[in-house]
Order: C-alpha cells, then sequence, then structure tokens
C-alpha cells in the first residue's frame, strides 16, 4: 500500500487542503446559523437571491457515454471482498463508497484507496480459506466513488499539524492515482458527492475539482458528480447546486434515509408537526417525500441531469423464502413508482436484488438508455409541501422504539470495529439509517412524544429497552463502548450534529 500514500500523493492532498480547507470552515461555520433560523421560524424556503438561476434555462453538458445509462447501481462499501462482488453483480454503476457505509479506521481509507487503484486496473481479486474471489469475464460496472462530507476530518493524514479535511483525502488520492488512467480506458473519475447543505459547498467542489485537474494536466471537464440530495436545506437549493458544479454536474440522488435524518435534525424542535411516526411507516409515498422526489425528477430533466432513485436495502434471505416473497414485492413496487416519476435509475444493496431493479427499469426503458426526455412540467412543488411532515400516516409504537434501539446499538458496535455496512434483520443498515434511529429517539424525548398506548418516551424507558435489547442479543459486554456513544447521541441534552464525529474519536 505504499503507493497510495506515495510523497507524491501525500503532496497533492496536503496542497488542495492548504487551498480549500480554509473555506470548507468558514461554510461549516455558516451551518449552524441557518439551523438557528429554522429553530426560530420553523421555516425554509427557495433562496430570493438566486431565483435568476431557478428561472433561466440552462442545462449541464452531456454525459460522458459509460455514464449514460445508471439503470441500475449497486452500492457498498470499497472492502476488498465486497468491490468483487459488486464489480460482478451486472449493475451499470457501482457506488464505491468511502463515506457511510465505510468505518475510516485508517486501515479502511487506504485499504479502500488500494482496492480503487486495483479495481480500475481490473487486478483486483481475494483469497479467503474458503473461496476465491475474482473479476468475471464483465462487462463491468462504471466506477463513481462517494467521499466524505465536509464535515469529517481525517487525524492520520495531518497536514501543517492539523488533521486534514477527509473529503480532500478521500478525492485527493483517487484522483491522483486513478484519473489518468480511468480516462485512458474510456471512463473517468466520477463522484458521488454527500451531505452538502448549499450551493455555496458546491461551489467549493467546483473549484476543487477545477484545481485537482489543472494540476495533474487532466482535461477540465473530466471529472463528473452526481449529488445527494440527502439535507433538507439541500433540496430547497438543486438548481443552485446543479449550477455550480456545471462544468462537472452530472445529476442528482434522492438520498432517503439521510433526507429523513436532516428533516429530524433541522426541525427537531420545532413542535409536534416534524415528528415524524415509525420509520418503517415512513414510506416514499409520504407526502412530503413525494415533493421531493417530483421536484428532484423535474428538476434533473429541465436541466439535462440525471435523476438517481433511492436505496432498496433489503438483504435477501437465503434461508426463509417468505421473507424474500413479501421484501421482493415492496422492492418491486418501490422501483416501479421510481421509473414511473421519470427517474432514470436506482440503487440496490445487494447484488441479488440487480436483476428486479433493471427488470423494472427496462420495461420502462426498453431501448432507451434513460429518461432525459421526460420533462415534468406538470411538477409544481412549493416550500409548504417539501415540509408538510404533519401529513405523513403512521404512530410511534414500542415497536418502532425497540427497532431504533436495537438497530442503534447493533450497527454502532460493528462501526466501531470498522464495519459500516451492517445486515440487520435483512435489511443493509449503514451511518444514515443509524442516524435516523438515534435522532428519532432524541426528538420524541424532547418532544414529549407517547407510544400510541399513551407511554410517555423517556430516556429511563430507552434505557429499559437498551438492557432487554443487548440481553437479547445476547454478551451485552461487548456493546459497553457502543452504548456510551448510543447514550451520547441519543439521550443527552444537546444533539449531536452527526454521530460520526464522536465515534471517530473512539477508533485508530
Amino acid at each position: 500500500m505504499t503507493e497510495i500514500l506515495s510523497a507524491e500523493a501525500r503532496e497533492f492532498v496536503a496542497d488542495l487542503h492548504r487551498r480549500f480547507a480554509p473555506r470548507r470552515n468558514e461554510l461549516l461555520a455558516r451551518r449552524p446559523a441557518r439551523r438557528q433560523e429554522i429553530a426560530a421560524t420553523g421555516r425554509l424556503d427557495f433562496p430570493p437571491e438566486t431565483a435568476e438561476i431557478r428561472l433561466t434555462e440552462w442545462q449541464v453538458p452531456p454525459a460522458p457515454a459509460d455514464l449514460t445509462d445508471r439503470r441500475v447501481e449497486i452500492t457498498g462499501p470499497t472492502e476488498r471482498k465486497m468491490a468483487i462482488n459488486a464489480l460482478n453483480s451486472g449493475a451499470k454503476v457501482w457506488l464505491a463508497d468511502l463515506e457511510d457505509a465505510n468505518t475510516p479506521h485508517w486501515s479502511n481509507v487506504v485499504g479502500g484507496q488500494q482496492n480503487l487503484y486495483d479495481a480500475v486496473r481490473r487486478t483486483i481479486s481475494h483469497e479467503t480459506p474458503e473461496k476465491r474471489y475474482e473479476l468475471g469475464g464483465g462487462p463491468y460496472p462504471t466506477i463513481v466513488m462517494r467521499p466524505r462530507g465536509w464535515h469529517l476530518d481525517e487525524r492520520h493524514l495531518p497536514v501543517d499539524d492539523q488533521p486534514a479535511v477527509g473529503a480532500l483525502v478521500d478525492f485527493g488520492l483517487y484522483f491522483f492515482h486513478n484519473a489518468r488512467e480511468l480516462l485512458e480506458r474510456g471512463s473517468g473519475p466520477y463522484l458521488y458527492l454527500p451531505k452538502m447543505e448549499s450551493h455555496l459547498e458546491a461551489r467549493l467542489w467546483n473549484d476543487v475539482f477545477t484545481h485537482a485537474q489543472e494540476a495533474l494536466g487532466v482535461p477540465q471537464g473530466s471529472i463528473r458528480a452526481t449529488v445527494l440530495i440527502e439535507t433538507i436545506p439541500a433540496a430547497f437549493e438543486m438548481d443552485e447546486i446543479l449550477w455550480e458544479l456545471r462544468p462537472h454536474a452530472s445529476g442528482l440522488n434522492a438520498g432517503r434515509w439521510d433526507y429523513l435524518f436532516s428533516i429530524i435534525k433541522n426541525f427537531r424542535d420545532a413542535g409536534p408537526s416534524f415528528v415524524l411516526p415509525d420509520r418503517a411507516s415512513v414510506t416514499m409515498t409520504a407526502p412530503f417525500m413525494r415533493a421531493y422526489t417530483e421536484l428532484l425528477v423535474a428538476t434533473c430533466h429541465r436541466r439535462g441531469a440525471f435523476a438517481m432513485g433511492g436505496m432498496a436495502a433489503f438483504i435477501p434471505s437465503r434461508r426463509d423464502p417468505s421473507v424474500n416473497e413479501v421484501a421482493l414485492t415492496k422492492v418491486r413496487e418501490d422501483k416501479e413508482r421510481e421509473a414511473g416519476d421519470g427517474f432514470d435509475g436506482s440503487w440496490v444493496a445487494h447484488p441479488d436484488l440487480v436483476p428486479v431493479c433493471r427488470e423494472v427499469f427496462d420495461a420502462v426503458l426498453g431501448d432507451r438508455p434513460n429518461q432525459l426526455d421526460r420533462q415534468r412540467p406538470d411538477v409544481v412543488v412549493t416550500a409548504d409541501a417539501l415540509l408538510n411532515v404533519a401529513a405523513t400516516p403512521g404512530a410511534v409504537t414500542e415497536a418502532g422504539l425497540r427497532g431504533n434501539v436495537s438497530v442503534a446499538l447493533q450497527y454502532l458496535e460493528a462501526w466501531l470495529h470498522g464495519n459500516g455496512a451492517v445486515a440487520i434483520n435483512n435489511l443493509m443498515e449503514d451511518a444514515a439509517t443509524a442516524e435516523i434511529s438515534r435522532s428519532q429517539i432524541w426528538q420524541w424525548i424532547h418532544q414529549g412524544v407517547r407510544l400510541d398506548d399513551g407511554t410517555p418516551i423517556t430516556a429511563e424507558l430507552v434505557r429499559r429497552i437498551g438492557d432487554e435489547e443487548l440481553a437479547r442479543l445476547g454478551d451485552p459486554a461487548r456493546f459497553k463502548h457502543a452504548r456510551e456513544l448510543f447514550e451520547r447521541v441519543a439521550l443527552a441534552d444537546d444533539f449531536e450534529d452527526f454521530l460520526t464525529v464522536p465515534a471517530y474519536e473512539l477508533i485508530d
């Protein structure tokens, strides 16, 4: 792995950090101020100062050849075996995840870069005592890498005695080692950009891209970025985000789990109209989620950008066909809704779901690679529609609360031990779903919510359920650090913006 951390690669990352970390810090400092406005008003709206961008006609550049058909995208961490399985999955795109599906242990950060290096060059293989994993005959998915969000640091690669910006470490190492190789192979350095909250944060990424291409002599516009619209502030700036990334923009994605977390986080103290029911009952047919996805498709296609659907997180069971039958029906219905709404493709978390998603989109697309020609002039989405959380059907139940506690504890225990993508109850859980679980608990307690049987949700009740769930899981001592972290992010008086920030303090 010495090639990944060569002197030249480290200097490239250090240069990115010195140039752009100050602006990153300024933008992060703006976030709490906007949150305070939301707390004071209980509102968000489309920015009046950028109205001209929304009202005028413009488009992003056409996509490169290997990024025009994205009907099935498989997501997963850059762990070596899972990388090989993703490349052999038959999907059109592999979202190689250095973010929510990856614990940023230093060995995972560097090992993930090595695995990407080998995947790009088609030399990746893996040997275990039971099996040898290697690439099949292809064709292989186009690789789209997701770096960490702007808020995370990387202490293992300090610059001028300060932790580096995690996003710049992930992007810098990947771009430095693979940009030219990808272009020579007829592809390019493609990215998914997570957790942005404003078009100014997109502008920063665009400036990073422009400088990086210039510094390495890579043609401008080689980088293509798809942005996850997974924060509620970003939902009000979709046009503006595409505009700022225009030379490098590829599309937007409906990052549904983090989007729910962002709504809870931003409106956590805005009263009962912003309290969501059990996570399992908040579906994509809830009015505020329909408004969000309809606006995303309409915005993207007006601008010539791809609209990418959300995650099917189901993990098929090899032992229980009845579980599969029910879950696959729901997956199919979800993908049919997305394809019918005009999305150009969607995400799955497991190779066994690739055929289901592909079949649904094949039926709608036919011989076309995408639905960019499907404009949605019928879509008119207001700020009130995006914020209409109160119309979400469902209740807060003991089963929902217990599920949140159990998922959060199990996920955090796995995360602290280096696994950021965890199969729990036949669902692939990552940091986003853990964030929903703990933030719902925090909000329910602080808003005085009662279960549907009238029981008040209190920290004492959550601790009792935690005791019961750990007893059920067997070996409570194994969860000691996970439980301490869970109580810090779910039961403390102050709300932690991201659980991964305090969690990062606990890992190597």
